[in-house]
């Protein structure tokens, strides 16, 4: 169900804990699996769970807790709004609003083109720079205006 290359990588990640912990690399394997296969299907996550040794709700768990893993297909960008209390203070809510009205779409939803794919998420740890979006859960952008939001649309099509 994964590449060589992908269980290379899962293998790298188990070879940091004990030979008795291989469920501990379960973040990072679901992380390689997911960035193989686009999001993480109910199969997906059940075979990423057989492959390190733990039950499935196990691995299921750790994919519905956290929000950097796609329960179902998302666009060919992932833009995650954070509106947790620093970043509404700060405008968070106001950039938000402006990315739905510019995409046409709201929080959880997919432009009809299957370009961008928009999320609510929690604290990313930049406060300071709010308001704060992550694009495909690894480049973040900070004090995200009208203009710099403009700038981030325009720079994914």
């Amino acid at each position: 169900m994964l590449s060589e290359a992908t269980l290379k990588n899962i293998d790298r990640e188990v070879a940091k804990y004990p030979a008795d912990q291989k469920q501990s690399a379960v973040m990072a394997a679901l992380h390689f699996a997911q960035a193989e296969k686009g999001w993480l299907s109910r199969d997906l996550i059940g075979y990423v769970a057989q492959y390190l040794g733990m039950p499935e709700m196990a691995a299921y768990e750790v994919a519905t807790f956290y929000n950097m893993y796609d329960l179902k297909p998302v666009g060919k960008y992932k833009i995650t709004v954070c509106t947790n209390l620093p970043c509404a203070l700060s405008g968070g809510v106001h950039a938000a609003d402006y990315v739905k009205q510019k995409l046409g779409i709201d929080f959880n939803e997919t432009t009809p083109d299957g370009k961008f794919t928009l999320k609510e998420g929690e604290c990313m740890g930049a406060c300071g720079d709010a308001p704060v979006m992550l694009v495909n859960n690894v480049h973040m952008r900070s004090f995200m205006t009208p203009e710099e939001i403009d700038k981030l649309i325009a720079e994914c099509k």
